[in-house]
């Protein structure tokens, strides 16, 4: 049958693969398996043999794509330069298309209603919240349960920041729009309110745009190629008008630099001016915008979220931010995912289980329990994995509680 959909794998992102291998050890699911159906070369082979009509869109295919992490380390070592993210994205996008069943609409409600809604979000935060504290947190499935367990506060989550403008600090060298996000904006306040101070003194002007919804991320991911477009042309609308678009989640900021795909020339614009707050950070940490601190504080642990290393190539900026906070960061045993991947802790629990193990080993072997990641899901990951006394932050929550704690000395004991 072949594709039916504009979004499927193009011939020429294919055919760009040439069998190398040289993506093999960077796979985490080859890297467990050892299965060639498990790699990105084995997977592309797929592709090209559903392209050519000669195998089916079937159960078998099905499982091959649904147990990729869409990681993107593969896309980071190929010498080819295979787009892999957007064939696989293409490739999933055919699979809800033609193989629509009831747990693919269900994620599909969920992606559409409950994380593109505040008010749904946050009830469903509350009841979660509840939850952990009774026993209906049985009725939870195991696999939901396992990723609650590196939430942050459920039961109290922050009030949200959309409508708000804020004024740079000092001189005003350009405009910023913050993508509050879905669970950034529910679960993750403290680290919009890092964001928002170091970005105002770092001279630019906030605002955090009413009419914005989730960025679209986890629909395209998962397949749902019209929630992605529709996601993405409303927020070419809210985020209008402004020098640079920030988001401070790396899934969030490396989907919003490829809106080209989603939404034409608009998306174009807007992922011209689509920047992870790291980046934004550390440069003006660099130009003496934002100060560096001379205390020590110890070692960090930092671990790359895959969608800032991988898909952005971005790996020394949030080095540099910890770095001014007065750590010194130390990298773990390798990049491998930490088996978070949005939706892959529920769809697959057992290798999401095993890689977070995987990842908190590492960062036990640093000798540090200050850890500090660029992502939402990474960050509740981690946390699940590792014991209650290990901290987990996004590296502007360690600057800006650094630099407040500096201003807190220096009150209390004026020169």
């Amino acid at each position: 049958m072949g594709w039916i959909t504009a979004q499927a794998p193009r011939p020429a992102e294919l055919n760009a693969c040439v069998d190398c291998g040289l993506c093999l050890p960077h796979c985490p699911t080859y890297r467990l398996t050892g299965d060639e159906t498990a790699s990105p070369r084995g997977r592309i082979a797929a592709m090209r043999a559903v392209a050519d009509g000669l195998v089916p869109i079937d159960d078998a295919f099905e499982d091959m794509m649904s147990f990729c992490l869409q990681c993107r380390a593969c896309e980071a070592a190929c010498p080819s330069l295979v787009p892999f993210g957007r064939a696989m994205e293409g490739a999933r996008a055919e699979l809800a298309a033609q193989r629509s069943d009831a747990g693919r609409r269900i994620r599909q409600v969920l992606l559409g209603r409950l994380v593109t809604s505040p008010g749904l979000l946050r009830l469903a935060t509350r009841s979660l919240g509840l939850a952990r504290r009774t026993a209906a947190i049985r009725i939870v499935p195991a696999a939901l349960r396992a990723s609650l367990a590196g939430m942050r506060s459920v039961s109290r989550p922050l009030p949200p920041v959309r409508g708000a403008t804020h004024g740079a600090q000092g001189k005003q060298i350009g405009s910023v729009a913050l993508l509050a996000g879905c669970v950034m904006d529910a679960w993750f306040g403290g680290v919009h309110e890092a964001t928002v101070e170091l970005l105002t003194r770092a001279g630019y002007r906030v605002v955090v745009p009413p009419g914005q919804t989730c960025c679209g991320a986890l629909a395209a991911h998962d397949g749902d190629a019209r929630g992605a477009r529709r996601l993405a042309a409303r927020n070419i609308r809210a985020l209008s008008g402004v020098d640079l678009v920030v988001s401070n989640a790396a899934g969030c900021s490396a989907h919003l630099k490829e809106y080209a795909e989603w939404a034409g020339d608009g998306g174009a614009i807007l992922a011209g001016r689509a920047r992870d707050v790291t980046e934004v950070i550390a440069g003006a940490i660099e130009d003496g915008r934002l100060p560096t601190m001379s205390i020590n504080r110890g070692v960090v642990a930092v671990q790359d979220p895959c969608h800032l290393r991988h898909a952005q190539r971005i790996v020394e900026a949030p080095r540099v931010i910890v770095s001014a906070a007065g750590y010194q960061p130390v990298d773990l045993a390798d990049d491998q995912c930490c088996g978070a991947a949005g939706l892959y802790s529920m769809l697959h629990p057992e290798t999401s289980h095993t890689l977070g193990e995987n990842k908190a080993a590492q960062i036990r072997a640093v000798g540090s329990t200050v850890v500090a990641s660029a992502n939402p899901g990474c960050e509740m990951q981690v946390r699940a994995h590792l014991d209650n006394w290990y901290r987990v932050a996004h590296p502007v929550e360690l600057y800006w509680e650094a630099i407040r704690e500096k201003e807190l000395r220096s009150r209390e004991n004026p020169e």
